[in-house]
């Protein structure tokens, strides 16, 4: 396995961990948001779940439709984006839907509107958003002060390109706000990204042990602020 494939396991290991207690149970209705190519959709039908990618990119979605072909299981695909969810998927059809890497790129507080909609009493949102002191701490270290200094700020160089990065605290305020009751809140990639690609090929279980440091930093909120990425299960 490539360095590339160990570390993207690393980071996604502990977002698939919060999601296996609602995914390895009955069959669900799942919507994924921004879906893409369907990395996410087709491993969770592999599982035995009906599975809709909403996606406004024809090509992501032509590419998820050989992507599940290839893997023998049947992912819907849907072209639009969250503003469309409920004309798309329709209202109280998912039991789960996962919006990662999306509320970034529209109105947050909208966004979570139209996914609330679609869930049904007692769903489930998977939310994985990105973490403004990390992205500050990447600015800083690849020479852009000026925009480490705005997100250390109020966020301005990020919203003034349509683009959102939140804090832990504003993750929960925005899902209080539109009526979710947060279950776990975690930190994501507090490591991953950092640690060199030569070390995971050359250094015999550094991979494993990578994960674990992601799985033990996860569950501890002084790390929230380190990590690139926030994890939240809402309902």
């Amino acid at each position: 396995m490539a360095s590339g494939d160990r570390r993207e396991m690393a980071r996604t290991a502990v977002v698939w961990d919060a999601l296996a207690a609602h995914l390895d149970g009955p069959r669900l209705d799942v919507v994924d948001i921004g879906g893409g190519t369907g990395g996410s959709a087709v491993r969770i039908a592999e599982m035995g779940h009906r599975v809709a990618v909403v996606d406004p990119s024809p090509d992501a979605l032509a590419a998820l439709s050989q992507r599940a072909s290839q893997a023998g299981v049947e992912v819907a695909a849907h072209q639009g984006d969250v503003s469309e969810l409920v004309d798309v998927v329709g209202s109280d059809s998912a039991d789960l839907v996962l919006c990662h890497g999306v509320l970034e790129v529209v109105d947050p507080a909208d966004g979570l509107a139209r996914i609330r909609e679609v869930l049904r009493p007692r769903g489930h949102l998977s939310l994985l958003v990105a973490q403004r002191h990390a992205a500050a701490i990447a600015k800083a270290v690849s020479g852009h002060l000026q925009s480490a200094l705005d997100l250390l700020g109020d966020g301005g160089d990020d919203v003034a390109r349509g683009t959102h990065r939140f804090t832990a605290e504003e993750v929960t305020a925005l899902l209080t706000a539109a009526g979710f009751t947060v279950d776990a809140l975690q930190a994501v990639r507090v490591f991953a990204d950092l640690v060199p690609g030569s070390l995971l090929d050359l250094e015999p279980g550094a991979a494993t042990t990578l994960i674990e440091l992601e799985r033990v930093a996860a569950a501890r909120p002084e790390y929230r602020s380190l990590a690139t990425q926030l994890h939240a299960l809402a309902r």
